[in-house]
């Protein structure tokens, strides 16, 4: 999995994060742009919750 935080993007919503690989399943990615790098972790971390995959383990 990959995580990309960018905060050179429009105002409001000036982080992505953007996690993909093969532990996703069929969709095999995630994206969402939201208005700091803490809510980008949450929603990745929400995500990946979401389909049951740790990624501290």
């Amino acid at each position: 999995m990959v995580f990309k935080a960018d905060g050179e993007r429009a105002q409001g919503r000036r982080w992505m994060v953007i996690v993909t690989g093969g532990a996703l399943g069929a969709e095999g990615f995630f994206r969402a742009d939201l208005s700091s790098a803490e809510a980008c972790v949450e929603a990745a971390l929400e995500h990946l919750a979401k389909q049951q995959i740790s990624p501290f383990t």
